[in-house]
């Protein structure tokens, strides 16, 4: 064989290597929905607003200073899944949450419940205004999703 059938080959297969492990990355409508953007100024304080994400529900709360403290006082040792509330959100005014019910995937219902949080009518779980469980059927807290805050008025979600 000669050196230029040998660079031949090998440029060949690269194409076909590169083609194959592109065609398994995820397609343009896949990543688009992969993020969401929420502006924070639309969401009055004492107000949760729920987008759907991933074809998840999310909620995002603007919470008040009462329930910020409120929340911050809560014993850990009564927790079934023991979290602070600094664990839990990134601004403390700001909780954004995944709002499927951990004990069987309902969607809870925000601003209600025993803890002012959230409260799934399906099975009788109970969160407090930071996602935790505090209450029923349900063994974990809300999941946070990864996100971060862009500015003041920004969060992505993704």
């Amino acid at each position: 064989m000669t050196a230029t059938t040998c660079v031949a080959t090998a440029y060949a297969a690269k194409n076909v290597v590169t083609q194959f492990i592109s065609s398994l990355s995820a397609s343009a409508d896949v990543l688009a929905l992969s993020k969401i953007e929420v502006k924070l100024s639309d969401i009055p304080e004492g107000k949760n607003v729920t987008f759907k994400w991933r074809g998840k529900p999310l909620f995002v709360r603007h919470r008040t200073q009462a329930e910020i403290n409120q929340e911050a006082k809560v014993d850990l040792s009564k927790l079934r899944d023991p979290q602070h509330d600094l664990d839990r959100v990134k601004k403390p005014e700001w909780v954004i949450l995944i709002g499927v019910c951990t004990h069987l995937g309902c969607v809870p219902i925000a601003n209600s419940g025993d803890f002012g949080g959230y409260y799934c009518p399906c099975h009788g779980s109970h969160y407090d205004a930071s996602g935790r469980i505090r209450k029923g059927p349900a063994p974990y807290n809300l999941e946070v999703p990864i996100h971060q805050f862009v500015g003041d008025d920004l969060v992505v979600v993704g």
